[in-house]
């Protein structure tokens, strides 16, 4: 489904992702894994095409200079210079780290919000799909969206992305900050996205031991660079994954 070919992203003279190739197949949970720094949401955001909006904005204002190289194809098609808003349209969703709700408006509005793309019927369809994945929105629906716990609001991020029909879901660092519980409770959700809604999952976080249990593959960066890849069972047989990214 995508497939990134030596991708290289540089900020000036920093190098933000270093020839990095991995692949997703459809249907698969797959990981990106690495420390803060490593280059995981600057991958997340040139795949999902918002490095571009960035680009352009730096750009306008004369700030850092931001350059691409590499291809990134998405089922066969090459993308790596597309719009985002082609890409979502197309079915690649990102769901950014830290949230990023709109506080001030609803539960309901924001996942309304989300769903700009698409139909009435679908909009209300997907609605009460994110109600039944998220029990604890449903609950919420009238309340600002700033009033709700941490957990919730990761819930209402991911809910939002659902709502654009996404094929291939980009999660970064979705158990940011959260309690163990919380995070349990959401990887329980991201497995039923991909296992009942058919939803193809690329997810990148700094700690792999909540997600290893449910990804097929996975990938670990450092320095933006791929330094190992492999199932969850071999990169967690691999002593020093297992010590710098499981906690173990």
């Amino acid at each position: 489904m995508l497939e990134v070919k030596e991708l290289m992203v540089f900020y000036e003279n920093a190098l933000g992702v270093n020839n990095v190739s991995l692949s997703v197949e459809e249907g698969e949970i797959v990981g990106v894994f690495g420390s803060n720094g490593a280059g995981k949401s600057t991958l997340m955001y040139t795949i999902s095409g918002i490095i571009l909006d960035v680009k352009k904005k730096e750009e306008m204002r004369g700030g850092e200079r931001i350059t691409i190289l590499g291809k990134i194809l998405f089922k066969g098609k090459e993308i790596t210079f597309e719009k985002p808003s082609k890409r979502a349209k197309e079915g690649i969703v990102l769901c950014p780290e830290r949230r990023r709700v709109f506080p001030e408006s609803s539960t309901i509005e924001n996942l309304k919000i989300g769903g700009y793309l698409r139909n009435r019927s679908e909009t209300a369809e997907t609605i009460n799909y994110v109600f039944k994945l998220f029990p604890e929105l449903n609950d919420r629906r009238n309340m600002p969206a700033g009033f709700l716990s941490g957990g919730e609001q990761q819930m209402l991020a991911i809910g939002r992305a659902l709502m654009a029909k996404p094929k291939l879901l980009l999660l970064d660092e979705p158990l940011l900050g959260l309690a163990p519980s919380i995070q349990q409770r959401l990887v329980k959700a991201i497995e039923e996205i991909r296992d009942e809604a058919g939803i193809t999952v690329l997810i990148s976080e700094q700690y792999a031991r909540p997600i290893l249990p449910i990804v097929d593959r996975g990938y670990v960066i450092e320095n933006g660079s791929v330094a190992f890849q492999g199932s969850g069972e071999e990169l967690m047989d691999n002593p020093h994954v297992k010590s710098a990214y499981f906690g173990i």
